[in-house]
């Protein structure tokens, strides 16, 4: 059965390619006039070209942005299937809209206005069969076409997810221009735990909506064309007039439908702006880059790693640079909740559920996730009655709230972390084997604050973002060398509590000394010290008697034995 969209397309090419043949690739100076044109959408798409080029790399296929009229900005890829494709012009500069190739991937979704997958012999150009291509188009916040992000291989090679694939990267992309479109501009933040749809996002422009994402579209059930123009209080019962940081009250749409939102601006940060790390120093750059590629494959990871060691940052930041950055990031530390709470707040419940339950009953921490990332921290100290049901959830992607009720289809990317021996406790009967595995399917340890070889330029950053910075301070040598030569067993949240608090007590302007750092940290630099010194004293006198331990030792006012184990030591 040949699906509706595709014979709607079909139709149209009959009528367009009457008296057409598709067109030659543009030259390179009108292609750097289009390049310099959408500047901007080269720029917020960046990001998911180079997630979905390393999916391209296995599947030997490519990725494509073009603008609004089809033509080919940038491609990315397996080189082998990008060269294949050129000679079809499938390339920076060859346009494919339905009147210059027929039925394609690209050209239908503008057409269309819809995600489209055109497999094979669905093309309308024969030469174009070799193909199979999944594309759905960007849109700018006030609803308008701004390009098409699309992916490319041979005929009935690609996956069947493929355009559930690129529907989420070009959310992705939606989402980092709604951001820059509108820097100076006010940003109602918002959504319903209840519904399976990530963060919904309004523009607001002097009380007047002026842009929304697809999120916001749904939730509210309508479309740019009825939204636009209009006011908050044509859509909320009682609309948020706090302009900054979250709201302090919960407010609703005009269906009573419960909300929960925040406003934001140029001034406040975005949780999404996160950016890779890209420094070749930096000791967790490869380990994000593996990770990224893993969580945007749908595959659960599972971060090892000593208390303090950012384990929670680490994976906000993989949220925050991931296909599913536009939803929400959904933190539960499984260790901070009573057993007999835990359940309730995982999967939710119904009214009624049990003694003390609110009246609505709550979705639960997954159904909040959905679209987005769930973060179970502790995830060792998770009870064994609670692991069969997760198990079931990761296995199914449904949940059922606590006293029955509907059962949620739910979507969403898991990391895990713990800082306990996970196979110590399979062994000990403590944690399922079965979970282990499933949550297992890429594990990362992130190295302790000690191992860590950046440790001066992690020093350095955080005390300027600390404060240091701000209020124009600064470390002398002594103090820094301290700061660098203690053990930190609390890892980088003790660094970073230790920074803040030296900056908090500190004078604007002024220098902070040895005197200025906590006792312990004053005590281990006295201790390394003090060694130094006795070592270098041994030295002095083993080069002053030749080489000779017993004179060296009765120099020094110790016996032989002494210096030898000294020397040992060393």
């Amino acid at each position: 059965m040949v699906p509706d969209l595709i014979l709607r397309s079909w139709q149209r090419s009959q009528v367009l390619m009457r008296s057409q043949t598709p067109s030659q690739a543009i030259p390179q100076p009108l292609l750097r006039e289009r390049h310099e044109q959408h500047a901007l959408l080269r720029q917020a798409a960046q990001p998911a070209l180079s997630s979905l080029a390393e999916e391209m790399l296995h599947l030997g296929g490519m990725v494509i942005l073009t603008d609004p009229e089809g033509l080919i900005l940038d491609t990315a890829g397996d080189l082998a299937f990008i060269s294949r494709a050129a000679r079809m012009a499938l390339k920076p500069g060859g346009t494919w809209s339905e009147a210059d190739r027929g039925t394609n991937a690209i050209g239908t979704a503008l057409a269309e206005r819809h995600a489209v997958a055109v497999w094979g012999a669905e093309h309308y150009l024969t030469d174009n069969r070799i193909l199979s291509c999944a594309a759905t188009p960007i849109l700018e916040p006030d609803g308008r076409i701004a390009g098409v992000l699309d992916i490319s291989g041979e005929a009935n090679q690609l996956p069947a997810e493929s355009l559930s694939l690129v529907r989420l990267a070009a959310g992705w992309v939606e989402h980092h221009l709604l951001l820059a479109q509108a820097s100076r501009l006010s940003r109602l933040h918002f959504q319903c735990s209840n519904a399976n749809l990530g963060e919904s996002i309004l523009v607001v422009d002097h009380d007047r909506i002026v842009g929304a994402n697809r999120s916001a579209l749904q939730l509210l059930k309508t479309s740019h064309t009825r939204l636009l123009g209009t006011s908050l209080e044509d859509w909320f019962n009682n609309p948020p007039t706090c302009r900054h940081g979250n709201l302090p009250q919960a407010f609703s749409d005009k269906t009573s439908l419960p909300l929960i939102g925040r406003w934001e601006n140029s001034a406040t940060r975005i949780a999404g702006s996160a950016t890779p790390v890209n420094d070749v120093s930096d000791p967790l750059a490869p380990l994000q880059h593996k990770a990224i590629r893993v969580l945007n494959a749908g595959l659960g990871i599972l971060l090892q790693g000593e208390t303090g060691v950012g384990k929670e940052v680490f994976a906000r930041n993989l949220h925050a640079i991931s296909l599913r950055w536009a939803g929400p990031f959904v933190a539960v530390n499984c260790a901070a909740l009573p057993e007999n709470l835990i359940e309730s707040e995982l999967f939710g419940y119904q009214e009624g559920a049990f003694s003390g339950a609110r009246k609505r009953g709550i979705p639960g921490r997954i159904r909040e996730a959905a679209g987005g990332i769930l973060f179970l921290d502790e995830i060792g100290d998770m009870p064994l009655s609670l692991q069969t049901r997760l198990l079931r959830v990761l296995q199914d992607k449904t949940v059922t709230p606590l006293g029955g009720g509907k059962t949620v289809q739910v979507d969403f990317g898991l990391i895990c972390a713990t800082h306990r021996d996970l196979n110590e406790l399979v062994r000990n009967g403590q944690f399922r084997a079965d979970l282990l595995f499933r949550l297992r399917e890429f594990e990362i340890t992130l190295p302790s604050l000690h191992q860590r070889g950046d440790k001066a330029m992690l020093l350095d950053r955080l005390f300027a973002e600390q404060g240091g910075t701000a209020n124009d301070l600064r470390l002398d040598e002594e103090a820094r060398r301290a700061l660098l030569q203690y053990s930190w067993p609390g890892n980088v949240r003790e660094l970073v509590s230790t920074l803040r608090t030296l900056t908090a007590l500190a004078d604007p302007g002024s220098t902070l000394t040895l005197a200025d750092l906590p006792a312990a940290i004053r005590l281990q630099q006295a201790t390394a010290s003090l060694t130094s010194l006795t070592h270098e004293a041994m030295a002095a006198a083993l080069a002053s008697n030749q080489g000779c331990v017993s004179a060296a030792a009765k120099q020094l006012g110790i016996h032989r034995s002494t210096l030898y184990r000294h020397l040992a030591r060393r």
